[in-house]
């Protein structure tokens, strides 16, 4: 079973998640010969520091002061290369990024998005899209994208 985003609780360490996407998109890129370079390494770093999806303009508020190149098309540019190669993915409803947890797999994107806290938690959903594309094709539809953005109260928000 492929791993599944943590949700972030009270004794969740997140500098690890952080470090742990920087190391596996320092190999996915070194193994496919692509540059991974400073703004597209320090893009990732802000979309992957916290579990609530960021907004394009939030990563270029939060460039402003570093000598990256943050102007809107550069930003899109990284965050476009990072989607390109499965090292984050764009929550449409919220017009944001998130983090992928299974960085380079080909798979679907299937997230459970906290209405209270804002959290988004991505789920191996593998056979929910073998179930889809399914029914899809009994009625003669090819799939070609397929995001499931699922919306609710977390557990952690529950609790409160």
């Amino acid at each position: 079973m492929k791993k599944t985003a943590k949700a972030a609780g009270p004794a969740h360490d997140h500098e690890h998640c952080i470090e742990d996407a920087l190391a596996a998109a320092e190999r996915l890129c070194a193994a496919r010969k692509l540059r991974f370079t400073p703004l597209r390494r320090r893009v990732l770093e802000l979309v992957w520091s916290g579990h609530k999806p960021v907004g394009a303009y939030a990563l270029l508020d939060s460039l402003r002061d570093e000598d990256l190149g943050s102007a809107p098309p550069t930003v899109y540019r990284a965050l476009d290369f990072l989607i390109e190669h499965g090292l984050i993915h764009r929550i449409e409803r919220m017009n944001a990024f998130v983090g992928c947890s299974h960085p380079g797999e080909a798979h679907r994107g299937f997230f459970l998005i906290c209405t209270e806290c804002g959290n988004a938690e991505e789920l191996d959903g593998e056979g929910l899209a073998d179930s889809i594309g399914a029914s899809a094709a009994r009625r003669g539809f090819a799939p070609r994208e397929m995001t499931l953005e699922v919306t609710g109260v977390c557990g952690g928000c529950r609790k409160n």
